[in-house]
Parts: C-alpha cells; sequence; structure tokens
C-alpha cells in the first residue's frame, strides 16, 4: 500500500509541477516547532499516543529530509527519517493534513573490495569511495588492535566487506562493516563484527566500552525494537529504548563513565539526560524527577554515579526509565552492550563467530587474488524519484 501510495505522489508531482527539495533538519528544530512554521495544526502532533510522540524526539539535527511543495510553496507531503528504518510521513490533501510512520525505503549495497596504502587509510578509503563513514568506521574499529600512525607503511594492503544503505542516490545512515583486514609486514590483522561489536579472529573483543545497568532490582516493561508492524492497530511503531519499571525517586545510575551533553527538557522525554561515552556511544536516560545536584552539561560522570532519580515527566504512563543507548547517532538495543563480557566469546556464541570467521576469510581471500576495486556511488542525475517503500529496501 504504501509502494502504491507513494508512486502516486511522484506520478501528480510530474503532472501538476509540485517539486522536491532536500534539506537538512535544523538545530533545535522539534517536529511541533516544524508543525508551527508550516502551518500544520498543532492539534496533529497532540493527537500522537505516546509511543509516537518519544519518536518524533528522535529525529536528530542535519539528518535529510524531503518536502514536496506546490507553485506557491505550500508544503503537500514530507517524509523526515526518525532513524534507518522509519519515517514521518507529513501529507496534505484538500487542506487537510496527516500523519503517519512508515518504513523508509532504500537499496543496500554489499561490497568488498582491497586497496594498496598511498597515504592513511583513512584519506585512502575516501579517495576510492567518496564514502567518509566508511572510512571514519573502518579505522574507528582498528583502533583498539592496530597503531596506524606507526603500523602502516606505502604498499600496505586493506580489504573491507561491508554494507551501505542507499537512499535516493545518497549514501544513508552508517555503514556495517562484516569483516575486514589489514596488511603490514607481511602479517594480516582482522576484526570482524558479531552482534554489534568488533571481535578479532580469536573471538576477543577489541572494543573498551561496557555498560551497566542504570538501576538495581528494576524489571523491563518495554524492550527494544527498531521497527514492527502493529497487527491490530495497522501501523508501523518503535521503540528505541529499553523501559526499566520503578518507583518513584529510584536513583538512576550512569551506565558508563562520560560527559554529560545535556540535561534539561526533551519534549516527550520530560527530562533527560545524555551522556557521551566517546567512540561514538552516547546513552539517554528519560522521564526523570529531577537530577542529582551538580548533574549538567558539561560535566563529567564516571560508571555507577548517581545522575538522576525515576519519574513520569513528559509523556508518561507512570514513573518508569527509558534507558536509550546509540552508536554514531544509530539507535541499538542496550541490552546486548550490558550482557557482553570483557573477556570474549563463549559456547553456542564462540561456535557461531568461528564459522562466520571462515566464511568472511574466504571471501576477503577472493577480493585479494581478484584485487577487486570499490564500487562507488554517484548521486541520482534526476530530482523527482521514489520515495516510499512497503519493506524499507527493495
Amino acid at each position: 500500500m504504501v509502494r502504491i501510495v507513494w508512486l502516486l505522489i511522484v506520478t501528480l508531482t510530474l503532472l501538476v509541477g509540485d517539486s522536491v527539495h532536500k534539506s537538512s533538519w535544523p538545530k533545535g528544530e522539534t517536529l511541533l516547532s516544524y508543525f508551527e512554521r508550516e502551518g500544520v495544526p498543532s492539534k496533529l502532533y497532540y493527537d500522537l499516543d505516546r509511543e509516537e510522540k518519544e519518536l518524533a524526539d528522535e529525529i536528530r539535527a542535519g539528518v535529510d529530509f524531503y518536502e514536496v511543495r506546490d507553485n506557491n510553496g505550500t508544503l503537500r507531503h514530507a517524509l523526515i527519517p526518525i532513524n534507518e528504518e522509519l519515517q514521518i510521513h507529513l501529507h496534505q490533501e484538500a487542506g487537510s493534513f496527516g500523519i503517519r510512520f512508515i518504513p523508509i525505503h532504500y537499496t543496500l549495497l554489499s561490497d568488498g573490495f582491497m586497496l594498496r596504502m598511498e597515504h592513511s587509510p583513512y584519506k585512502d578509503i575516501v579517495d576510492a569511495t567518496g564514502n567518509t563513514r566508511l572510512a571514519h568506521e573502518f579505522v574507528n574499529a582498528f583502533k583498539n588492535s592496530l597503531d596506524f600512525s606507526r603500523s602502516i607503511h606505502k604498499g600496505d594492503r586493506l580489504a573491507i566487506l561491508y554494507d551501505q544503505k542507499i537512499r535516493l542516490g545518497d549514501l544513508f545512515g552508517m555503514p556495517r562493516i562484516k569483516a575486514a583486514m589489514v596488511e603490514t609486514g607481511g602479517k594480516r590483522h582482522y576484526i570482524f563484527h558479531f552482534h554489534g561489536r568488533y571481535y578479532d579472529e580469536r573471538g576477543k573483543v577489541l572494543e573498551s566500552f561496557f555498560l551497566r545497568r542504570p538501576l538495581r532490582h528494576s524489571r523491563i516493561t518495554s524492550r527494544f525494537t527498531p521497527r514492527r508492524w502493529h497487527p491490530v492497530l495497522h501501523r508501523y511503531r518503535a521503540h528505541l529504548g529499553v523501559d526499566f519499571g520503578a518507583r518513584r525517586g529510584t536513583p538512576v545510575m550512569a551506565a558508563g563513565s562520560g560527559k554529560v551533553i545535556f540535561a534539561g527538557r526533551k519534549g516527550g522525554y520530560g527530562n533527560v539526560i545524555i551522556i557521551y561515552h566517546g567512540s561514538g556511544y552516547k546513552t539517554l536516560y528519560a522521564h526523570l524527577s529531577k537530577f542529582r545536584r551538580g548533574v549538567r552539561a558539561g560535566k563529567r560522570v564516571k560508571q555507577g554515579q548517581i545522575i538522576g532519580y525515576v519519574g513520569s515527566t513528559g509523556l508518561s504512563t507512570g514513573p518508569h526509565l527509558h534507558f536509550g543507548l546509540y552508536k554514531n547517532n544509530r539507535p541499538i538495543n542496550p541490552l546486548r552492550m550490558v550482557k557482553i563480557t570483557k573477556g570474549g566469546l563463549r559456547g553456542k556464541q564462540l561456535k557461531e563467530f568461528k564459522k562466520m570467521v571462515r566464511r568472511y576469510k574466504e571471501q576477503i581471500d577472493r577480493i585479494l587474488k581478484e584485487q577487486r576495486a570499490p564500487k562507488r556511488v554517484e548521486p541520482l542525475e534526476e530530482t523527482i524519484v521514489y520515495l516510499g517503500g512497503e519493506n524499507g529496501k527493495s
């Protein structure tokens, strides 16, 4: 149904001369303030349910969104990404506005390539692919196992297996490196992505960031899900964090050490604290009754330190903590990071990992043998393209 609707939108756009505009979401903009600026009745926002208002608070400054406007500049449609899976579709028909949450349409580029280094891994990857995010993720993945400033020499080889989403001809979201290799001095160094983290070929975790639960003796009342179709409501829902039920006033602890980058009100999330932990990780603590004295933006906190207290501020049906985890602004399941041990993989997970390692090593060997060059994504020439998607990808 979504596919048919958006094909119809594109057809009407071509016929009546409406135009598609690509913009970056302004810093400090909220969905409500966007409605006010565009003359959309605020009732449309206030009629959203609690989960939908929380999702609206996930719109990130700087994300690309698309608008369809008529010859008078009047807004007819807007597509505003919430995360890499869901977007808000705002539409106007016969002077009446409507809103819904729909999947993002994207194509998935699965590529593998090798390079001989001329300058640095970062520069060489950017020069070859035009993908700065891929270069950043590659360097970040190896930072705890190789010192590129000392270990890499001209002529050394690297190889990458990765997935990258493409939306409207542009790179969309963060790439996912499945496996990568750097060969220097005749020795190969591998990293492998498995269940949200990077490991060496023996199954030892290479990242130093680990979480602890932000509450003691709490129960989980709602789990993380990036996108799901609700069979009763007949619409897409998402919950980009984990909810812990607890009594009002229960102390909330920092899940990891880091720097507070936000402490204040945040729409449906109420009182919120956001902590940046380095390496692209940040945690969010929402619906707090109050902050602990001295906790403010710019303040450094230690893992386990009390930062606030459970409440039900914002759009909340009762006292609980909404706990979110993000890496490079992508929401991920916090519980995965709590359960992983520092030592590495064991048992069934280790067997599964080793099987995956063998498969990826074989693919990297073929890439090196073929000296396979990277694919480069070129922007679409036409402005008006297919915007929707039923399953989120083609």
